[in-house]
C-alpha cells in the first residue's frame, strides 16, 4: 500500500476529534495535506477529475478508485490530516436520484427537471433503482474493498432540501411558489428529507464499516454521524421564511445527527445566523464569505457569535487566517482548519502546527 498512513495514525486521529467534539481539546484542528510526494506506484489509467460525474460510464467505478488512490498517495498528511476522499457528482446529487436530469460540466454539475412540473404535480419519492444512485454506490462499495479502512471514504454532496427542490423548479419558480404553493412546499420539503435520509443510511450501510468513521464532502472527522448540511437557496430568503420552509426540517436533521454542521455560504446568509445558532443540536458553522468578499480575517463578529453560541466553527479559508481569527477570538480552541500545500512548504506547515501545539 503506497498510501502513507496506517492504523496507529488513524487511532490518534479518532482519539483528538474524540477530544475536539466533546470540547476538551485546548487547541484547534488542524489538518494540513502536502501535495509533492513520490506515490511509489503506477500511473493510473485516466486522469484525475475534479468531478466524479465527469467519468464516462464506461470507466469502470476501481478505475475511478485507482485515480484516488494515485492522488492520496502523492500526499504527505500532517497535522491532524487523514486520506480522505468522496464521490462528487455535485451539490445536490439526491435530485439525479430522483430523476433530474445531471449534466456534468467542466467547472460543476447542473440538475435539470425532465419536464416543469407544478408543486401539486411532483413527488419526491426515494427511489433505489436510480442509475445514479447505482453509480455512486458501486463507487464507494469498490473504494471500500481497494482499502479497508485505511482511507476514510466520505459522504456524497446529498445537497440541502430547498436546493434539491430547486433542481424540479428551477429559475425564480421556487421562490413564488413559497408565496403561492407553500403547503406544497412544505409537503416537498418533508419529502426530500425523508429521501435524503434514506440514502444516508443505504451509502452508510456501504462505507460501515470499514470506514473509521464519518465524513462528508468537508472531511471534518467523526465517529458519529456528521454532515455538513446546507441551504443555498435561503441565501434569496428573509429570516421570516427561513424560519417556515427550512429551519423546521434543518433542526429535524440535526437532532438526527451527533455533529451537525452548516455551510453559511456568503453575506446573503448572515441574516439567518442567529436563528441557526438557536438550534441547540447544530453543533458548528462553516462560514465561506464567497467571492468579492473580504477574506475569513475580515469577519471577527462572525466568529465571535458562532464561538458565543458555544458552536465549533470550520475557518474555510485555511492556515492563512487562523492566526489573525485566533487573535480575534482569544484563543483558537474549537476551531478546525483543513489546507492543502505544496510538500516545499512543509517546514512551514510544522511551525504553525508546532505553534498550535499540534506536533
Amino acid at each position: 500500500m503506497s498510501i502513507e498512513f496506517d492504523a496507529t495514525r488513524w487511532s490518534q486521529v479518532k482519539e483528538v476529534a474524540r477530544e475536539w467534539w466533546a470540547g476538551r481539546l485546548k487547541r484547534p484542528l488542524i489538518q494540513i495535506r502536502l501535495e509533492g510526494r513520490d506515490p511509489q506506484r503506477p500511473a493510473p489509467r485516466h486522469p484525475p477529475r475534479d468531478f466524479t460525474a465527469q467519468y464516462a460510464a464506461s470507466i469502470t467505478a476501481e478505475e475511478i478508485v485507482d485515480v484516488w488512490d494515485y492522488e492520496l498517495s502523492k500526499t504527505k498528511y500532517i497535522g491532524d490530516a487523514f486520506p480522505a476522499i468522496w464521490p462528487n457528482f455535485g451539490p445536490g446529487i439526491i435530485a439525479g436520484f430522483l430523476g433530474a436530469r445531471v449534466k456534468p460540466e467542466e467547472h460543476t454539475v447542473w440538475f435539470e427537471p425532465v419536464a416543469i412540473k407544478m408543486p401539486a404535480e411532483l413527488c419526491l419519492a426515494c427511489d433505489l433503482e436510480n442509475p445514479w444512485f447505482h453509480r455512486v454506490r458501486d463507487i464507494c462499495r469498490a473504494a471500500q474493498e481497494r482499502w479497508q479502512g485505511l482511507v476514510q471514504v466520505g459522504m456524497t454532496d446529498l445537497g440541502g432540501n430547498l436546493d434539491i427542490l430547486a433542481s424540479f423548479r428551477p429559475g425564480e419558480s421556487l421562490l413564488l411558489d413559497l408565496y403561492d404553493h407553500p403547503e406544497d412546499v412544505k409537503r416537498l420539503t418533508w419529502q426530500a428529507h425523508d429521501a435524503w435520509w434514506q440514502y444516508f443510511k443505504e451509502f452508510n450501510a456501504v462505507l460501515r464499516p470499514p470506514n473509521p468513521g464519518y465524513t462528508a464532502w468537508t472531511p471534518i472527522f467523526s465517529e458519529s454521524p456528521y454532515y455538513m448540511l446546507q441551504c443555498d437557496f435561503a441565501y434569496m430568503i428573509g429570516p421570516d421564511m427561513f424560519d417556515e420552509f427550512v429551519k423546521p426540517e434543518l433542526a429535524a436533521s440535526c437532532r438526527r445527527l451527533e455533529h451537525a454542521f452548516y455551510h453559511l455560504d456568503g453575506p446573503g446568509q448572515l441574516p439567518h445566523l442567529d436563528s441557526l445558532l438557536a438550534i441547540g443540536e447544530l453543533k458548528g458553522v462553516q462560514w465561506v464569505p464567497g467571492a468579492g468578499q473580504p477574506d475569513e480575517s475580515h469577519w471577527p463578529e462572525v466568529y465571535r457569535k458562532i464561538r458565543a453560541a458555544g458552536k465549533r466553527i470550520q475557518l474555510a479559508g485555511g492556515i492563512a487566517q487562523l492566526d489573525a481569527v485566533a487573535r480575534q477570538l482569544g484563543s483558537a480552541e474549537g476551531i478546525v482548519v483543513l489546507d492543502t500545500l505544496p510538500l516545499s512548504r512543509q517546514a512551514e506547515a510544522e511551525a504553525l502546527l508546532k505553534r498550535y501545539g499540534v506536533m
